[in-house]
């Protein structure tokens, strides 16, 4: 059998106590980290409270070669999984793959960054539009995608959520001030009239840590600011119900005449 399992936001305690007791009962647990920020300390926890060994996986051993299937037919196996299950396509496709080869599946939910960032930052979830992510620039890669999503929102008065580009193997993790920069070079390029330095974004840093961080307040004065420690991400707000507008001055230090 197959187990999913989410980790939650942050640290080793966001896992369910569910999800904690199901591991100490698996023959075998596999982890991936390639969409989140790897912390030892998570791991060493979860194999001293579980008395079980946990081997990370490489992203093609979970797409392509599809390893925890390999021992889930005859095995009770965990992957454990950054956030919520199934939120990642891969997730999906493990489970399909496991359906086709008549291995039973479980998954075991956690805390998501598409709910506790809407939440941390005071908006209403339901208006909410489409979620984008901003990726590392690269010779000959510079797309605007995440951009369009935000006109298309706008053009719905829906507020987006950006999640910030990650690349854990090589300890790089986008900012707050990368992503805004981002957007403003994709301005300068389109010139839509989508995105300025007197926008009004929201910054959170470390949601679901001890001491997350929201900000709220034009880009202008939001892009030199030092947020601390990852992982960021942004919303790029549509218009505003004035109690989110109020959230955001007393609890982001949002300018006050966003309420007029």
């Amino acid at each position: 059998m197959l187990y999913i399992i989410g980790l939650g936001l942050y640290d080793e305690d966001d896992i369910s106590i569910k999800g904690m007791k199901t591991l100490k009962r698996c023959d075998r647990i596999f982890a991936e980290f390639y969409t989140a920020k790897l912390k030892d300390q998570k791991l060493s926890t979860i194999r001293e409270k579980t008395g079980k060994d946990v081997k990370i996986l490489a992203r093609e051993e979970i797409e392509e070669d599809m390893t925890p299937l390999k021992y889930a037919q005859g095995e009770d196996v965990a992957l454990l999984v950054p956030g919520d299950p199934l939120v990642a396509t891969t997730h999906s496709n493990l489970i399909l793959e496991a359906r086709k080869k008549n291995i039973k599946t479980r998954i075991i939910h956690s805390s998501s960054i598409f709910s506790a960032a809407p939440g941390l930052a005071g908006l209403q979830i339901y208006k909410f539009g489409k979620t984008t992510t901003i990726p590392f620039p690269e010779k000959n890669y510079f797309p605007h995608s995440p951009y369009l999503t935000i006109k298309d929102n706008l053009e719905y008065n829906a507020h987006t959520l950006i999640l910030l580009d990650i690349k854990a193997e090589e300890n790089r993790y986008m900012s707050a001030n990368e992503g805004l920069e981002y957007l403003l070079r994709v301005e300068k390029e389109r010139k839509e009239n989508i995105i300025d330095l007197n926008t009004l974004a929201v910054v959170l840093a470390r949601v679901g840590s001890s001491d997350p961080l929201i900000r709220a307040d034009l880009i202008k004065r939001l892009i030199v600011e030092d947020f601390g420690r990852p992982l960021h991400c942004l919303i790029i707000p549509s218009t505003l119900h004035f109690l989110e507008a109020e959230y955001l001055i007393e609890i982001g230090g949002a300018p006050p005449d966003i309420l007029k």
